[in-house]
């Protein structure tokens, strides 16, 4: 009787441990890549909802959601205040998003930033200039105000082109019909000079636009001969990859999935269900990687063989893909109130892009 009662207490010990160890995600992060079983090297931790990756020589930057940057350097990293001249917004997908150093950085410590925030009951975004002021950074400049927002969809990724303008991301804020309104600047990608006017040669006259018809773009890439792609969040599924053109309609929301219609430029391929979630996205020797915050992976695609695949995945959420020669950087988005954090979360690794390189 006694060998009984304790094989049966062994028993539920051991039970009880096995849920714990698979309810507590905390406990421990995975540390190989799904190709080669090589480790990610860790570079930061603690991280507040990392939204942007940024490097300069060897000192990275990560904007945070919640409202700072976070530099990393000589292995030592440090949250830096950021002066805002609005408060950021307390809703959903809201906050300090898009961040992207200044070309000429090294001599005039500038960047730009891409944030929302509420004034008199409306939700905004906003593109400005930051200027670097010793261990802070402070808003200078508004380059472009009063981009829609609301409690979805804000888009928010900014980057400088290889053309030198400063290209930028939209979402439809939840109104559908923008997206198809060239007139409006919701629901689009932008193209601006530096300086925050209106470039002469956009395809449409005295407008920001690029492209139009976006549900809620959130990565741009460029491709060795400077074509541009971006990755997009689609309606429940049917996320997709965009080659982009200047003036070209991509469709939302009247064309989802592989839907077509005369005038509008269709996806090079789309998730169907379930969703990626798709963010931020980087181009390296034929193939474009992008962060899938609900495929909790970072997925590969092939421009030349159409192929898509998960390069990475057992990191949770990936917001952020950023690739500078043969480094690869990624940061997570476990802390979004979304995902379920491992010790330690959110995290920015480094790998070897030649360990996860897409050949086909």
């Amino acid at each position: 009787m006694k060998k009984i009662f304790s094989f049966c207490c062994l028993f539920l010990l051991i039970w009880l441990v096995s849920c714990s160890s698979r309810s507590d995600k905390s406990a421990e992060a995975p540390q190989t890549d799904a190709n080669a079983g090589k480790k990610a090297e860790i570079i930061a931790e603690n991280l507040d909802v990392p939204w942007s990756i940024n490097k300069s020589g060897d000192t990275i930057f990560l904007s945070e959601r919640t409202g700072s940057i976070v530099k990393i350097e000589n292995k030592k990293q440090m949250r830096m205040k950021v002066e805002l001249k609005e408060p950021l917004a307390k809703v959903p997908e809201a906050g300090l998003l898009g961040f992207v150093l200044h070309p000429e950085y090294n001599e005039n410590g500038k960047a730009f930033a891409y944030y929302t925030y509420e004034k008199q009951g409306m939700i905004l975004n906003r593109i400005v200039n930051l200027v670097l002021e010793g261990d802070f950074w402070k808003e200078d400049e508004t380059l472009l105000d009063s981009i829609p927002g609301g409690q979805f969809h804000q888009g928010g990724r900014l980057k400088v082109g290889p053309d030198g303008k400063l290209y930028a991301s939209t979402g439809d804020a939840t109104k559908e019909e923008m997206a198809q309104n060239p007139d409006l600047i919701g629901g689009k990608i932008l193209r601006l000079n530096l300086d925050g006017s209106i470039p002469d040669d956009n395809p449409f006259d005295n407008s920001y636009v690029y492209s139009y018809g976006h549900r809620n773009p959130q990565g741009l890439s460029w491709s060795e001969d400077h074509v541009l792609y971006s990755t997009e969040h689609g309606p429940d599924g049917y996320d997709e990859i965009n080659r982009i053109e200047p003036g070209k309609n991509y469709g939302w929301p009247t064309i989802t999935g592989s839907q077509k219609k005369a005038g509008i430029t269709a996806p090079l391929i789309h998730s169907g269900k379930p969703s990626w979630a798709p963010s931020g996205s980087a181009y390296s020797a034929g193939t474009l990687y992008f962060g899938a915050l609900g495929g909790e992976s970072v997925k590969s695609y092939s421009i030349r063989s159409g192929k898509l695949r998960t390069a990475i995945h057992g990191y949770g959420r990936i917001r952020d893909v950023f690739i500078e020669g043969e480094k690869m950087y990624f940061a997570t988005n476990n802390t979004d109130g979304r995902g379920v954090p491992f010790k330690k979360d959110d995290k920015l690794y480094k790998l070897n892009v030649n360990q996860i390189s897409d050949s086909s």
